[in-house]
Parts: structure tokens; sequence; C-alpha cells
């Protein structure tokens, strides 16, 4: 089959702007938004972060099911990736407005509701972007070249979110830097919006064939479909690793490295060694397979992060050097589970006769918001466990079983999660044949 022109890539790619931003600076700072800025307890503003998302666990297969349709109706998706991408900015600067109720409890709640429109409005981008792989293209290693180079686009969008999100809030400070950087996200998801809008015009949409005919006969799908039921099991588990995390770098660059400006400087270097390697992931891909790359990857990212487990006395460079080899890792375990999906996808139409990319796009998707919105959860009930002091400031003085906590909860609990899944990757039920 003929490779997908370069633009075709790049623009599917530029939808990571919404995807990377909206994925990371709500787990990186949601939580200290809320512990730090309005006195929420730990295990609290972890079930915040927590109830818009399980919400979306719900709702996405319904994202999916609707965009199928769209699709064999119009023959597109591409407006639910519109209208969906353009709410979500609008909405998530609204979760960073901070009224100011004089409240704990209302403003916790406006947080909530903020949040909780502006993960419905996520679902109706993610859900038809994740389903588009499976109809661009039909080639193997053609999906994995597509894939990495959205990977690599959403490193930039990471590095470039994540990095300029902490630095924005701690440059400006206190609440109006909070405010500011919600606005500034926004507009970089408008512009990844418009993006991937203009980017995927002429882009082809694969077989039209009918969606699935009702709900019963799609919980049949998933019961029969093995392979996609392990590939979903293992990426659950390792999107909560990542979360969990994604979590703790604002408090870890404050307690465990002593210093909050190096939060941005963490995220630097786990990203930027994701990016400088992700053109070897396709490689191994194509030699080795894309599940000894995936396997591959696991390692690395779980040997990085048993490393890390030392930064309280090791020296700052020596834990840098493990932040670097999990992003390494971090990269391959993006890569090739979004490089898989559409291999199981395409199988499954062959087999049923009906479209299957949208709704299992959303239960794909509705598995990696739970796992995401759970992290930052965990992490949450981490802090509480270990006597983490909640302030309007940021000032309190932590315990030293805090400081301990947030290690464990920043580098051993990832590492294991992200490892977990290594005894579900089988070629005998991941591998088509």
């Amino acid at each position: 089959m003929v490779a997908l022109p370069a633009k075709t890539r790049l623009g599917y790619s530029a939808g990571s702007f919404v995807t990377g931003a909206f994925g990371t600076v709500p787990g990186l700072l949601l939580l200290p938004y809320l512990t730090d800025t309005m006195a929420v307890p730990g295990a609290i503003a972890g079930a915040i972060v927590l109830v818009p998302k399980a919400w979306d666990v719900l709702f996405n297969p319904v994202a999916g099911r609707l965009s199928d349709a769209s699709l064999n109706r119009r023959g597109s998706r591409r407006p639910f990736l519109l209208f969906g991408g353009l709410g979500v900015a609008v909405l998530f600067a609204a979760i960073f407005a901070h009224p100011g109720f004089g409240s704990t409890t209302l403003d916790a709640g406006y947080v909530v509701l903020a949040f909780f429109l502006c993960a419905t409005a996520f679902a109706f981008f993610q859900v038809p972007y994740n389903a588009l792989p499976a109809e661009l293209t039909g080639n193997y290693h053609e999906r994995t070249r597509l894939t990495s180079w959205r990977i690599g686009l959403l490193a930039i969008a990471i590095l470039v979110s994540g990095g300029g999100a902490p630095e924005i809030t701690n440059q400006v400070g206190g609440v109006t830097g909070y405010r500011v950087m919600g606005v500034v996200m926004g507009v970089i998801m408008i512009l990844g919006t418009i993006a991937v809008y203009v980017g995927t015009r002429t882009a082809p949409v694969g077989n039209l064939r009918p969606p699935t005919p009702g709900w019963r006969d799609l919980l049949a799908t998933m019961r029969q479909w093995r392979a996609f039921r392990w590939l979903l099991g293992v990426y659950f588990v390792q999107s909560l690793g990542l979360a969990t995390l994604l979590a703790g770098v604002n408090y870890a660059s404050r307690y465990v490295f002593g210093d909050a400006d190096l939060q941005t400087f963490l995220f630097v270097g786990f990203v930027l060694p994701a990016l400088v390697t992700m053109p070897l992931w396709p490689r191994i891909g194509a030699r080795w397979g894309k599940l000894a790359g995936f396997r591959f990857a696991c390692i690395a990212f779980g040997v990085a992060c048993a490393g890390l487990c030392a930064a309280l006395v090791v020296p700052v460079g020596v834990s840098f050097v493990f932040v670097a080899l999990a992003g390494v890792g971090y990269a391959g375990i993006q890569v090739f589970p979004l490089a898989i999906l559409p291999d199981l996808i395409s199988a499954e139409e062959e087999r049923t006769g009906a479209t299957r990319a949208g709704v299992t796009a959303g239960v794909w998707t509705a598995s990696e918001t739970l796992g995401l919105a759970l992290g930052p959860g965990l992490f949450g009930l981490v802090l509480s466990a270990g006597g983490y002091v909640s302030s309007v400031d940021a000032s309190a003085a932590q315990p030293g079983s805090a400081v301990t906590a947030i290690l464990l909860g920043f580098a051993l609990l990832p590492g294991i999660l992200v490892v977990a899944g290594l005894p579900l990757l089988r070629r005998s039920i991941l591998e088509p044949r």
C-alpha cells in the first residue's frame, strides 16, 4: 500500500497538541491547584480529579457510537474533531479561572463542574481521533510510522505544555498564574484543533461499513475479542502508572529534589529523550516486531523508575539520568499500543463486516481516561497516607513521612504498574493472523 503523504501524517499528528495539553496539565497541576490554592485535603482533591473523568469512562463508548454513525452518514469524523477540540480549549481555561467564591466547597465544586464539561468535550475529540489510524491506512508498518509521528508531536506538545504550564504559574504566581496558564493552554489547543481539521481534509477514510447495530452486539464482540481485551488491560494499567508519575512531578521537584523550579527541568529531562529517540521505535518495530519493541520499552521504564527510588540519597544529576531513561521507555510505551490497536480493529472489522473503529476507540479512550483519572487520585491517597499537609499558599512544612510517600508515588508505583503489563504482551494473542 502507498505510504501516506507527509502532510497527512503531520495534519493528523497535530491533534496531539489537544490531547497532549489536556492529558498533561490537569495531571500535573490540578492536584496542587486544589491542595495549595484552595486548601482542599489531598484525598478529596484526588477524588475531585477523578469524578469528571469517571463520567467519561461511561460516556466515551457513546461518543464512539455517535462517531461511527456520523462516519457512515457523512463519510467523515472531522466535525467531531472541530467542535470537540474547540470546546475542550474554552472549558480548559474555565477550569483554572478560580472565581474565588470565598468557600473551599464552592470553589472546589466549580472546578468539578468545569472539569466535567471539559472532559465531555474531550471525549468528542479524542474518540474519533483515536479511530482515524485504522481508516487512514491498512498497512502494518505505515501505521507504526503514523503513530510515531503522532507521538513525536505529542512529545513536543507535552514538552510545551508540561514545561510551559508550570513555568507560567511559577513566574506569574498565585491564582493569577493559574488563570493565565489556562488561557495560554486553551490557545494552544485551538491551534491544534484547527491544524488537525484542515490537515485531514483530503485524507482517506477507508471502507465505509455499517455501524454496530446495538449495545448487545457490541458487548458480544468485546466478550469474544480476547486480543483487544488484553491490550486494553495493559494500556489501562500503564496509563495509571504514567498518570501517577505525572501527578508527582510538582511535589517531587519541591520536596524530593528541593527546588520548585526543577519541575520544568524534570519535564524537559523526561520528554526530550522521548522526542529524540522517537524515530528509533518504528525501526525496532519493523525489525523485531511491535510486541518486542513494546516489551523493551516497558523494561527500560521499569529500570528507570527503580533508579529514581534512590533520589533522596544520590546526586540530582544521577536522578536525571534515570529521568531520561524513563522518557526513552515512555516513547515506546506510547507508540506501540496505538500502533497495534488499528491492526486489531481491521482484523475485527473484516471478521464482523461492521464498523468498529469509533466504538472501539471509545472503549479504549474510556480505559485511558480512567487510568489517567485514577493516577492523581492514587497519588492523593499516597499523600494522605504519608501525612501531607495542605495549605492555601504551598508554605506548609512537610513531615519526613510525606516526603517518602511522594518519592514512592512518583517513582516506585509507576514502575510497578508499567512492568505489570509485561505478562499480557503475548504474541499468540495480540498479533492478528
